[in-house]
């Protein structure tokens, strides 16, 4: 449809509307509506629209003010029982003027939802909810939307998505992997700043509310518009790029930008207190990260991403603390989004928690160590009589924002025996990846600008 048709179109609809039309122009717009099926989604919207208006209208109309009443605009809200009763009305009317009954206003389907919290949605947001056009905010969890044309999309929280059409939606901030069937070619995502035209594949888009977006195809092929000058690309199986046309290293994740009280009885130390300290090491990487706001871990059996391995070390400082006096403890760590990879590509992954025995690998430094320097490990992993398993926890498919919080006789009994007041404990994922973007999970350091440090809690 034209410019100057659309123009024609939404003349006619608002004369319609307001009953301007002549008997035989009336009669020749029902015809059109029926055989048109743009011009009778663009009526229906209208319709509602109109419906909604007027209702407004009616109910401020309704409230009494006076001189010093301060008159608040309404917005248009939804969903309202009354919007949805004329709204109801507006389709029905139509189908009664056509004789036909009208296609479904579902663009996509909520088919699955993992450990989801929502706010703020404009959208239903319960399992096999039917979608039309409007906005998702997914604060935790993952969640998948099936469109009407068969592509599907699940979305990574923090994530908010706007559905537009069954074959278009707009990433506004955050992660969403997608998976495209033949029929659904040409499916596309936009973000603030690029525009994802798929091409027959599954892949990966990141993106916060000011650009900076990027795109990991894991299948196929797929095309990046509105990219800086204006330039197309074309990216495919395997490859990544950043909003700057930049690619990533092969096998590098990709990386997202993100932005006490104690119960009686209960003594909290952190890694910040006195000689605390927490940090990550990376194979292959001869960088120290003790001065990073994230803690990461991860682990993956896949060779090209071997270089992506990380594990956690913390040390806490118990000076002060009779360990005679312990009689229970927990860890507590706070889960963070860690910006490196997708959460979708990585099952419920279990953690382990392992305490370092001898007293000499307590003397780490943060600012220094190094992936081949990690006490009580080798390259291999964690060495048998140097490190005691202490406790396990578990992280689900799609995260979650709460604190952790651990705990075991052996975490006790641990810090019952420790000698030097100083005690390390190393962090390692179990949990394998099956993708080379798979997930990278992050909890909040010491230098973590909101969140709760590590924190050792005993009583």
């Amino acid at each position: 449809m034209n410019e100057a048709s659309t123009d024609q179109n939404q003349d006619r609809i608002q004369r319609a509307l307001e009953g301007l039309l002549s008997p035989e122009e009336d009669l020749a717009f029902k015809q059109d509506v029926i055989r048109d099926a743009d011009l009778r989604e663009a009526y229906v919207e209208q319709r509602w629209l109109h419906a909604a208006l007027k209702l407004e209208a009616e109910q401020l109309s309704a409230s009494p003010t006076s001189h010093d009443t301060e008159i608040v605009k309404p917005r248009l809200r939804w969903p309202k029982v009354a919007l949805i009763t004329t709204a109801a009305a507006a389709s029905l009317a139509l189908a009664a003027f056509t004789g036909h009954l009208l296609p479904s206003r579902s663009l996509a389907t909520l088919v699955q939802a993992d450990n989801c919290k929502w706010a703020g949605s404009e959208l239903p947001t319960v399992v096999n909810a039917r979608l039309g056009a409007g906005r998702l905010v997914l604060l935790e969890g993952i969640a998948t939307l099936k469109f009407q044309s068969g592509a599907t999309v699940t979305m990574e929280a923090p994530t908010t998505l706007e559905i537009l059409t069954r074959m278009h939606c707009r990433l506004v901030e955050g992660t969403v992997t997608a998976d495209v069937p033949e029929p659904a070619h040409g499916f596309t995502i936009d973000t603030p700043d690029i525009k994802v035209v798929d091409l027959g594949t599954k892949f990966g888009v990141t993106a916060s509310n000011t650009g900076n977006s990027q795109v990991r195809v894991f299948e196929g092929e797929v095309k990046i518009g509105d990219l800086s000058g204006g330039e197309t690309k074309l990216l495919t199986e395997g490859k990544g790029i950043n909003v700057n046309g930049h690619a990533p290293d092969p096998g590098q994740e990709t990386v997202r930008e993100t932005m006490v009280r104690e119960p009686e009885g209960w003594t909290s130390i952190s890694t910040a207190f006195g000689k605390g300290k927490d940090s990550y090491v990376r194979r292959s990487y001869d960088k120290a990260h003790g001065a990073e706001s994230l803690i990461l871990v991860k682990h993956t059996d896949l060779p090209l991403s071997h270089k992506n391995e990380r594990r956690a070390l913390l040390s806490f400082d118990l000076s002060g603390v009779d360990a005679g006096l312990i009689h229970e403890a927990q860890l507590v760590l706070d889960p963070e989004p860690s910006g490196l990879g997708f959460s979708s590509l990585v099952p419920d992954s279990r953690f382990t928690i392992y305490g370092l025995v001898d007293d000499a690998n307590d003397g780490w430094a943060e600012n220094e160590v190094q992936w081949a320097a990690t006490p009580g490990c080798n390259d291999g992993g964690v060495l048998p009589g140097q490190a005691e398993r202490l406790a396990e926890f578990w992280i689900p498919r799609g995260g979650s924002g709460d604190a952790i919080t651990i705990r075991s006789d052996a975490l006790t009994a641990f810090l019952q025996a420790d000698s030097n007041r100083q005690v390390t404990f190393l962090i390692v994922r179990e949990t394998s990846e099956s993708d080379p973007s798979g997930l990278a999970h992050g909890f909040a350091s010491k230098e973590h600008p909101t969140a709760r440090p590590p924190t050792l809690r005993f009583r």
